[in-house]
């Protein structure tokens, strides 16, 4: 039985024609019998043979018009319902039209009692046959399958929908044995004979019962906390969970089986979602030339798809590097609409080719998210991180100026908060530069441009993020590395990230530093643990965890403030402004020049001296440069 039904071929059209012709054909024959009560000479004598073979010609020319038969039974829907009951009435509107011809010549084919019965007979039989052909396929076929239970978490109408879809879907082996809940009046209640349970308790308890082996999350806008309590019990008892996607993902407006995924450590990072109202944002950049530096990175290229949904006039994309500017330049215009867009390839710390960028475009807004970011490498590349740092944002800075750029929003770090790191030094130098210039500008020049700077903690998903790196390690077979068991990071999402910059460009009137509500930092060794369970796999037995040491020129914890620093409130209680006392524009640009100077030379040590002097805060961890950290040399 079990090898019959995985070599069941799908029927060939004509015999499914041939087999709904023969049960239209006993339809004909119950319609004269009923119509008779059963009194085979009266049947006879009311031209039986005529009236049959006069309905089958009717229900033939109806069936290749209706293509009824196209269909694959064992799939049958309430659209192959329709579509039989469409064939079944062009039939009979057939059959009337010649029947009522005939009488008007004086001949009767077919009694119209017998035609109406013949009608309703037809519907019937067919739409029964196709659901008894579906249900004994199914139970066969589900009785050969392996199936693993599962329940859903949330009885409302997603949670309804995903039932429905794990039991039509041929190639599902999931079955949903239970919903839960925590709404107490939906406990207890069957939904298409599966029984409510109350999530806080009862979860446990329908593991045990049921052995239920996966999870899915169904709940929109389940908090983060109460997710992740789901999540952590499910990974203590070994059950796999997953996730739907928003209904704005769902093809064609429906949930597709294969769309249900296995829940990510995105997911549940974090903390609740900031919200934002952009109808200010858009107003501010409908119709504008928009330049955004770093198109390509994971933080510009999300920069590059909200902006363009604002629908500016003109949206002008800069990267450095070749491919994944032609990535994001290539997806961008699918969706941009009218929205003009001009990738350009270049350095931001080359003066000549911005000049004539600016020139050229005369953007009205720029995002700046340009950077070289990754921490162990400009500790090695002290020279490049000033260059495109600290150049780079000075070149369009005063560019910016002298074009009339109306809003200038610098992409920063909270590693520039009580830098231990190059890079952290650097985007604090390009913090204060833009800060002092907008401060001296404004005593001068009443209108010139408002320079914004937005600093928030790690994105998730990144390019050179902790969670890309220990995810391919994880499905390497691991070891996942570690640098130190107290290490914590703050963690938001990229598009929350952008968000934040381009409220920020909007609100911002210029020498703000806006900062955002992080939440709870995240604790490393913690996040890895859970990513390796999260997998399917268990912390020392299949994957280890092994602790590499501090990088150089890492710390152990972020931080979104300095002690000197105190913050003021916004139209947002989760955004704040970091009250920053600013520095003369004349000292701060005397000192940066001579540190683009020492960059262009080469002298790193030198360099680093007089980025402590720029930043004072700045402590060194790395040892190559921790021991110039107490007595910086005089430049």
């Amino acid at each position: 039985m079990k090898r019959f039904f995985k070599s069941l071929k799908i029927l060939p059209r004509w015999i499914i024609m041939l087999i709904d012709l023969m049960i239209i054909f006993g339809a004909v024959m119950l319609a004269y019998a009923l119509r008779f009560n059963f009194v085979i000479r009266d049947i006879l004598n009311n031209d039986f043979e005529v009236g049959c073979l006069l309905y089958l010609a009717s229900s033939f020319i109806a069936i290749l018009i209706s293509q009824s038969y196209a269909g694959i039974i064992r799939f049958t829907t309430l659209q192959d319902g329709l579509r039989i009951v469409y064939m079944c009435t062009m039939a009979t509107l057939f059959v009337l039209i010649v029947n009522l011809i005939s009488l008007n010549l004086g001949v009767s084919l077919m009694p119209r009692s017998v035609i109406i019965i013949s009608y309703f007979n037809s519907i019937i039989f067919l739409f029964s046959y196709r659901l008894t052909v579906k249900y004994v396929f199914n139970y066969f076929t589900n009785a050969i399958k392996h199936f693993s239970n599962a329940a859903i978490f949330g009885a409302g109408e997603f949670g309804i929908i995903t039932k429905q879809v794990i039991n039509h879907d041929q190639k599902s082996n999931l079955k949903v044995v239970a919903f839960l809940d925590d709404d107490p009046r939906k406990i207890g209640n069957v939904i298409n004979g599966a029984r409510v349970y109350k999530a806080t308790t009862e979860l446990p308890y329908l593991i045990e019962k049921y052995e239920v082996k996966e999870l899915i999350i169904t709940i929109r806008d389940l908090p983060l906390e109460r997710k992740n309590q789901i999540v952590d019990l499910c990974l203590t008892y070994g059950v796999k969970v997953r996730i739907i996607p928003k209904t704005d993902q769902w093809v064609k407006g429906e949930l597709d089986l294969n769309q249900i995924r296995e829940i990510k450590i995105e997911d549940l990072l974090g903390r609740e979602s900031v919200k934002l109202d952009n109808r200010e944002v858009r107003e501010q950049l409908r119709g504008k030339t928009v330049l955004i530096t770093g198109a390509g990175g994971s933080i510009g290229s999300e920069m590059v798809r909200q902006v363009a949904g604002f629908l500016p006039d003109t949206l002008i994309l800069l990267d450095q590097g070749e491919t994944p500017l032609y990535e994001i330049n290539r997806e961008i215009k699918d969706f941009s609409g009218h929205v003009k867009v001009i990738p350009v390839i270049a350095d931001v710390s080359d003066i000549c080719r911005m000049e004539k960028v600016f020139a050229t475009f005369q953007p009205g807004l720029v995002f700046h998210a340009a950077a070289y970011k990754h921490v162990p490498m400009m500790e090695k590349n002290p020279s490049e991180a000033v260059l495109c740092n600290v150049l780079g944002t000075q070149t369009l800075a005063d560019l910016a100026v002298k074009y009339k750029v109306r809003k200038f929003v610098m992409i920063s770090t909270d590693k520039a908060v009580n830098p231990t790191n190059v890079m952290g030094a650097t985007k604090r130098i390009a913090e204060i530069y833009v800060q002092s210039l907008n401060v001296f500008l404004s005593k001068t020049q009443p209108d010139c441009t408002a320079f914004v700077t937005t600093r928030f903690g790690n994105v998730l998903g990144s390019n050179g993020s902790v969670i890309p790196l220990f995810k391919k390690q994880i499905e390497s077979g691991g070891p996942v590395t570690v640098t130190h068991p107290e290490m914590t990071r703050f963690f938001m999402t990229i598009p929350e990230a952008c968000q934040l910059s381009l409220e920020a460009g909007i609100m911002g009137q210029g020498s703000e530093i806006f900062i955002i509500d992080m939440g709870e930092s995240v604790k490393i060794v913690d996040l890895a643990r859970k990513m390796i369970r999260l997998s399917g796999k268990k912390l020392g037995k299949d994957i280890e965890i092994v602790f590499t040491g501090i990088r150089d020129g890492e710390k152990l914890y972020e931080e979104l403030l300095s002690n000197k620093e105190n913050t003021l409130p916004t139209h947002h209680s989760k955004i704040l402004i970091a009250s920053v006392r600013p520095e003369a524009h004349k000292q701060v640009s005397k000192k940066i020049n001579k540190l683009i100077d020492l960059a262009q030379r080469g002298l790193e040590y030198e360099l680093v001296d007089l980025m402590k002097e720029i930043v004072p805060e700045y402590i060194s961890h790395n040892p190559g440069f921790e021991k110039r950290n107490k007595k910086p040399r005089n430049l």
